[in-house]
């Protein structure tokens, strides 16, 4: 069975994306898989990386939980709305300084250009949006999904990487929310 970890990126309380990271939660647990979910809406930590890469920035306790959780996992789950076409600044703080160290000490030494530091794992983004998927996809590139795919978790070993997005979602029924966390319970049962 696998290790999972779910990162719920949304910096509210009580979301779509809160209860889309449970339902995921839930179908893994109910396969066997061990999964732990972190709110970044209740985590206690600082998201600006103040010194770059240039100096190693102490991680909170919530932040080394989390950093554990990561190195443990076998499957990553990121969970975030669309903001202004990109992550909330919140989930970027939190991929910036749970990968710092990991980075830093690769720094100076002759690993230094292989950034590979989570190796077989997976991940799966799910991001919930205002606008119809499609639109997301072909008229704006889906910038921030390649962004995370290729620039951020491909950079540091994590393949493959796959997508679940969610659009219309502050306009749709109540009966079509159900059903996507229904298909996401069956994508936390298969943990991929």
């Amino acid at each position: 069975m696998s290790k999972v970890m779910i990162v719920v990126g949304h910096p509210q309380k009580g979301t779509f994306c809160e209860a889309i990271g449970r339902a995921y939660e839930e179908g893994a647990a109910s396969s066997g898989h061990e999964a732990k979910t972190f709110l970044l809406s209740t985590m206690a930590f600082g998201p600006i990386l103040h010194e770059g890469y240039q100096r190693e920035q102490p991680l909170e306790p919530d932040l080394s939980e989390a950093y554990r959780c990561l190195a443990a996992c076998d499957h990553l789950v990121l969970i975030f709305p669309l903001w202004c076409g990109d992550m909330p600044a919140l989930l970027k703080g939190f991929i910036e300084r749970i990968l710092q160290p990991g980075l830093i000490a690769r720094q100076m030494t002759e690993q230094a250009m292989n950034w590979s530091i989570f190796r077989n794992k997976t991940a799966r983004i799910v991001i919930t949006m205002s606008m119809p998927v499609s639109v997301y996809r072909f008229w704006y590139g889906a910038h921030t999904l390649k962004l995370l795919t290729h620039n951020v978790l491909h950079f540091i070993g994590i393949k493959p990487v796959r997508h679940t997005l969610f659009g219309m979602v502050t306009t749709c029924k109540q009966q079509k929310r159900q059903r996507w966390l229904k298909d996401i319970r069956e994508l936390g049962r298969i943990a991929a």
